[in-house]
């Protein structure tokens, strides 16, 4: 009896202990979100290009070898066996499917191409022609598409080709590349819109036509743009075909450049990259080009490059009536480059649409390019990184992420007010955190519009938070800041917030608003707000100088806790880890390469490519790096030689 009184109280005492740590566990992606991979049948190698979800609620898959499959109890992965049936075969790296009445529908490079099953075997007997279009043979002329439009039509996009010696250029070597073209159902093309350079991201939103643009030459991040007819969403090698009677955008190449210098440098007969001017007095902005041409685009919701994602790609709604959480009717893009899923939320202010951007799932087998939801609510996901590089253990496959049922602590969506914010919480909040200004920290900042691969951030402005209020149910609050910039993105970071009941911290923590238009409307007096700040430093609250005493004062190099900060805030996660090759090689690899300090700092200023050929993803150069903070990196990847890389 004593043994089992014994036996009986040192299980009580475990139960009590593993209750106690799991409370005291903080939660992350995985506890609300799981990520199951569905198996491909032996030898097939599923870099899936387009995913669609039929009536009966098999899914059908596109993949870059050209071939479609229908896939029957894919939801059934972990308990059962999913069964493939091969559709189709032999297209031209379908990027894209959709299904319409009884067919399936599908971007190859050079067409839109009806597939058919006519005759009830589960294998298209038909594969009909609706639309083509010219190419060249340029490897990356890919084509992306279709979406499906409320009247019928498909909208299809085609990315740019890049020059010869000047390989970074991106050029439209044949017509309507870099457009989106709208072809309706009887075969007949109606040029849609330019400006686009890799337009792998397609989305139809209450009816609207969205698309995701990446990094690169006249793009300084990726970002989400609405484009109605006649728009130039920024990139100039399509305008080379404005000038054919059926095109709707009226701005030439010769007025693009007239406004812009393209800066074409020769120097001893070689084409120069053209590289990011530091300290540049007067940058040129694409919201100040708007301004001289009307037709032009600016993104709806920026995406911050490397931060939220550096290859954006998909863009679909939330349409499962909350059988995906609590985020019904929001939008999730796609990342191929960081293998990851993002959230956004739009608004209309005054006539134009703007939203926030926040991280949403990480952790995907290799880089999402397409993702549709299953009739039980589930988001299937394709990927793939074949010559592009991603993050990830394998190169391509087919996943499903389900909703575990819990609610996550999160914003749920930002607001714009006429004096600031207003934040939406999943959760009730802890009023006594909420109301404390030190709960929260922000800045803003933009883009340069130039020739240079990419943009650092510039203009940056620390954001003047004046003072919160708390919402009767905890739910909402109103931050009143003083400083808003129009056009500009403004991070909202909220490291203090805790939930009310579970004391949880906010999952993701930071929201990413971009600020086209201030709305108008009632401010709030300074008599309803909180104005009170603690002294207590919060969390994370300022990445970039959490380190700064420990690194100075000591000339060790810092540990990873201490660097891990610096390598957030300036992207460096977003293609390197630690100790395995992602987008870029590992940081362990780099030191073992015995660069020294001022070397790597160089080297992260003005990557040299060619020292990493095995790296399909060119490093763009890094000026705004602080070379304090440069040379901190350095130190902590020249450390790892001697150390045994530290895992993240």
């Amino acid at each position: 009896m004593k043994n089992f009184i014994k036996i009986y109280f040192i299980a009580v005492a475990l139960l009590v202990s593993t209750l106690y740590a799991e409370a005291q566990r903080i939660p992350t992606e995985d506890d609300y979100y799981k990520i199951i991979t569905i198996p491909a049948p032996e030898g097939v190698l599923l870099e899936v290009g387009g995913v669609a979800t039929l009536p009966d609620g098999r899914i059908a898959v596109s993949t870059r070898r050209g071939d479609v499959w229908v896939i029957e109890n894919a939801a059934l992965a972990e308990g059962g066996s999913p069964t493939y049936t091969l559709f189709a075969s032999g297209l031209h790296e379908p990027l894209g499917l959709a299904y319409k009445d009884q067919a399936l529908y599908a971007a190859q490079r050079g067409e839109l191409t009806k597939l058919v099953d006519t005759n009830g075997d589960g294998k298209a007997d038909v594969y009909e022609t609706i639309y083509a279009w010219p190419i060249s043979g340029h490897y990356h002329e890919y084509s992306f598409g279709p979406k499906i439009a409320p009247d019928g039509s498909f909208f299809v996009t085609g990315n740019v080709a890049f020059g010869d010696e000047e390989w970074w250029r991106g050029e439209s070597r044949r017509p309507w590349r870099g457009w989106t073209m709208k072809i309706h159902p009887d075969g007949t093309l109606e040029p849609w819109a330019t400006g686009m350079r890799s337009p792998c991201g397609l989305g139809m939103i209450d009816g609207e036509f969205f698309y995701d643009d990446n990094q690169g030459d006249f793009m300084g991040s990726g970002g989400i743009f609405h484009v109605t007819k006649g728009s130039f969403t920024g990139h100039p090698a399509g305008l080379r075909w404005t000038n054919l009677p059926n095109s709707p955008v009226k701005l030439t190449s010769e007025q693009f450049f007239a406004s812009i210098d393209e800066r074409r440098i020769k120097k001893n007969g070689q084409h120069i990259k053209p590289e990011n001017i530091a300290d540049e007095k007067n940058p040129n902005l694409l919201y100040k080009f708007k301004e001289k041409f009307p037709e032009t685009r600016i993104p709806a919701v920026w995406l911050p490059h490397g931060v939220l994602g550096i290859s954006n790609s998909e863009i679909i709604r939330d349409e499962t009536a909350g059988k995906f959480g609590p985020f019904a009717g929001q939008i999730f893009v796609g990342d191929q480059g960081q293998s990851k899923v993002m959230r956004v939320v739009m608004e209309k202010v005054k006539g134009e649409f703007q939203g926030v951007a926040f991280d949403f799932r990480s952790g995907f087998q290799s880089g999402v390019l397409r993702m549709n939801w299953g009739h039980d609510g589930s988001m299937y996901v394709g990927e793939t990184n074949r010559g592009w590089g991603s993050a990830g253990t394998t190169n391509s496959g087919l996943q499903r992420l389900l909703w575990m049922g819990k609610v996550p602590m999160e914003m749920k969506t930002v607001r714009a007010m006429p004096d600031g914010f207003e934040i939406e919480f999943t959760l009730p909040v802890d009023k006594g955190k909420a109301e404390d200004l030190s709960s929260y920290v922000g800045r803003s900042y933009i883009y340069k519009y130039h020739s240079v691969y990419g943009s650092p951030t510039i203009n940056e402005e620390k954001l003047n938070i004046k003072g919160v209020k708390v919402s009767e149910d905890g739910t909402k609050v109103r931050l009143v800041i003083d400083n808003l910039r129009q056009y500009y993105l403004h991070e909202i970071t909220v490291p203090g917030i805790r939930s009310k009941d579970s004391n949880l911290p906010v999952l993701h923590a930071s929201a990413y608003y971009t600020l086209n238009n201030i709305p108008e409307g009632v401010k709030l007096p300074a008599s309803e707000l909180s104005t009170k700040k603690s002294t207590t430093a919060t969390t994370k609250a300022a990445p970039a100088k959490t380190t700064t005493t420990t690194a100075t004062s000591s000339k060790k190099a810092p540990t990873y806790a201490e660097i891990e900060p610096l390598l957030v805030k300036n992207t460096c996660t977003a293609c390197h880890a630690v100790n395995k090759r992602q987008v870029g090689p590992a940081f362990a690899d780099i030191a073992k390469r015995k660069y020294s300090n001022d070397r790597i700092v160089q080297l992260i200023y003005n990557p040299e490519p060619k020292n990493w050929p095995e790296h399909e993803t060119p490093m763009a150069p890094m000026p705004q790096v602080p070379k304090a903070e440069a040379l901190k990196i350095a130190a902590w990847i020249n450390s790892l030689r001697i150390e045994k890389a530290p895992t993240p």
